[in-house]
């Protein structure tokens, strides 16, 4: 199969989800687990920031979601809907959080319009429950 037939499996947005899971699970997440310091590192859940351990055990649970939606959206399985569906709803809850918890609330139009802009792969996500019918084999492990 050509590589033009494989991306020719998804929708662009879709595809450009991929390349970004991939990135996440290959490049930054590696750093960010591996090799960055302790004392520098924050991970994000909900617009709430931790630090230190807990941002360790969070970066860990952030490699494991996007290598887990890498290979479900490669393959188109079942499970990635869902998985996808839910971890953009939480990406679009922090992104309208965050500017608000960050300036004590005095980030509305920052909050609005970076939630508005993450809500977009969240929807998009959640209306392309059709897509994942699991019908592209995985190989065996």
């Amino acid at each position: 199969m050509s590589v033009k037939a494989e991306w020719a499996k998804r929708p662009w947005w879709l595809n450009l989800i991929l390349m970004f899971c991939l990135f996440m699970t290959f490049i930054y997440s590696v750093f960010d687990v591996v090799f960055k310091p302790l004392a520098e590192d924050e991970d994000v859940w909900l617009g709430f920031v931790f630090t230190g351990w807990g941002a360790k055990v969070g970066g860990v649970i952030h490699w494991l979601i996007y290598g887990a939606l890498a290979w479900g959206i490669w393959f188109m399985r079942p499970w990635a809907w869902w998985l996808g569906s839910l971890y953009t709803t939480q990406v679009a809850i922090a992104m309208f959080a965050w500017p608000l918890l960050q300036n004590e609330g005095r980030g509305v139009m920052v909050a609005a319009i970076a939630g508005a802009l993450f809500s977009v792969p969240c929807i998009a996500f959640w209306r392309s429950r059709e897509l994942f019918s699991g019908t592209t084999a995985a190989p065996a492990l």
